[in-house]
């Protein structure tokens, strides 16, 4: 009796472990892996226990009913509940595109090593310089706005 309790016990156990890596632990780690050593522990346990014959018909049950909870779960759309639903449409300085023309001075508020933060009149937008490091509270000249991402250059006048 101890070794048909031991037997469903690592099983079920199993199954339970596969379970909770497909649905709460996506990919490969370490809950799959033990889910899958204790299905095969208790399908070994089944052949040693009670011979070749139940141990056939154990590994057929255990296989058939992962696989049946693995298609139920997915065709039921039961993971559905934990898929993320919305994407994000916005972008980085979007609606700067139109304001911020090239030529226009601003003052950092940052460091821009290269990226930054910098004030062009009452507007706060991260730009790029060309790669050099500019200090904070210097002026900057847009020199190009491309596919929302400005460029500037130190700026002296």
């Amino acid at each position: 009796m101890l070794e048909w309790l031991s037997v469903i016990l690592l099983i079920a156990v199993a199954l339970i472990l596969i379970v909770a890596e497909l649905i709460f632990v996506p990919g490969t780690t370490l809950v799959g892996l033990i889910g899958v050593a204790c299905m095969v522990l208790g399908v070994y346990l089944s052949f040693e226990y009670f011979g070749s014959d139940i141990g056939w018909i154990v590994l057929s049950v255990s296989s058939i009913s992962g696989s049946g909870i693995v298609i139920y779960g997915l065709r039921s759309g039961a993971w559905k509940k934990f898929a993320l639903k919305r994407t994000l449409k916005g972008h980085v300085n979007e609606d700067f595109e139109v304001k911020l023309k090239v030529d226009q001075i601003g003052k950092t508020l940052s460091t821009l090593r290269p990226v930054g933060k910098v004030e062009f009149g009452s507007d706060v937008v991260e730009v790029h310089s060309l790669g050099n490091y500019v200090k904070s509270g210097q002026q900057v000249r847009i020199v190009s706005v491309k596919d929302n991402k400005i460029i500037v250059e130190p700026y002296s006048g």
